[in-house]
């Protein structure tokens, strides 16, 4: 039986009682999937696991997604290595607060990391819950977002003059991130959505990711976005993951942000990644 145990802040849950490194069935993946939904990021500590149970794990709530700026560990290996060494210079990766690749058109609506090798100190995961950013909302607040479609670019972090664009590419960072013209290209979503599995409404991405409002003057679109990441990411809707080793994390790309924390120069790191694609949209 699962033993669900919540973590007392603003989401997330740890649970035990269930060994993933075994095929798992119908009714456990429905009550983790019920336990996901209601608390958005779930903690599995103590779990043995490789590449292909990290894969048919994900593919228990969805497809594989694709990473599009990534390189995955091999050609027969879809996971992705978010490794770093101990003497590793480069900026930390993932430090601003968004939601996984909120610019395609169909954002995958997860994200899985089991943590192969976690530093002594720092390192940690920082989350917002957007259900209850939006549930606890000013009402001037809400009048300017209500009904707006936000503009989504990976140009700011993947495009040629990004942030690992041309000038990363010369760092020392192990983990192999892609850049492409590509990234200029925008998605159109509505920043208050309803949760398509819960009902709920939710806020969907950031600034980082959100680049213009549609029918706005960019210099007024741009004051929103600012107001908006400045209300969403308030420390009472936050959640701090502490990880440890072999510890398997996944949080629904849907109804929160994420971000990573440095604090551990000098250590290595290593977790491995896939997302979680579905059929369910986002509301425009």
């Amino acid at each position: 039986m699962l033993q669900i145990t919540p973590t007392g802040q603003a989401c997330g849950a740890e649970i035990r009682g269930v060994d993933l490194s075994q095929p798992l069935n119908g009714v456990v993946i429905q009550n983790i999937r019920a336990a996901w939904l209601e608390h958005h990021v779930l903690a599995f500590p103590d779990q043995k696991l490789s590449d292909p149970d990290l894969v048919r794990i994900t593919q228990y709530f969805g497809g594989l997604g694709d990473d599009p700026y990534f390189v995955p560990i091999s050609d027969n290996n879809p996971v992705v290595a978010l490794s770093r060494r101990a003497d590793e210079q480069a900026p930390v990766f993932a430090e601003s607060w968004h939601s996984d690749w909120s610019f395609k058109v169909h954002p995958p609506i997860g994200t899985c990391l089991y943590s192969l090798v976690v530093p002594p100190v720092g390192g940690d995961t920082s989350f917002a819950n957007q259900q209850l950013a939006v549930a606890m909302m000013p009402s001037d607040l809400r009048a300017r977002l209500d009904g707006k479609i936000a503009l989504h670019s990976a140009a700011a972090a993947y495009g040629p003059d990004g942030t690992y664009g041309e000038k990363d590419q010369g760092s020392d960072r192990t983990m192999q991130i892609l850049y492409s013209e590509n990234a200029l290209e925008a998605e159109r979503h509505a920043i208050i959505n309803l949760h398509p599995e819960s009902g709920a409404e939710t806020l969907f991405s950031t600034a980082g990711y959100i680049c213009a409002i549609e029918g706005m003057p960019q210099d007024d679109a741009q004051q929103l976005i600012l107001d908006l990441y400045a209300w969403q990411t308030r420390s009472e809707f936050q959640y701090t993951h502490k990880w440890q080793t072999n510890m398997f994390v996944m949080w629904d790309n849907r109804s929160v942000l994420h971000k990573a924390n440095g604090g551990y120069d000098g250590y290595a790191r290593d977790l491995h990644r896939t997302t979680i694609a579905g059929s369910s949209e986002l509301s425009l």
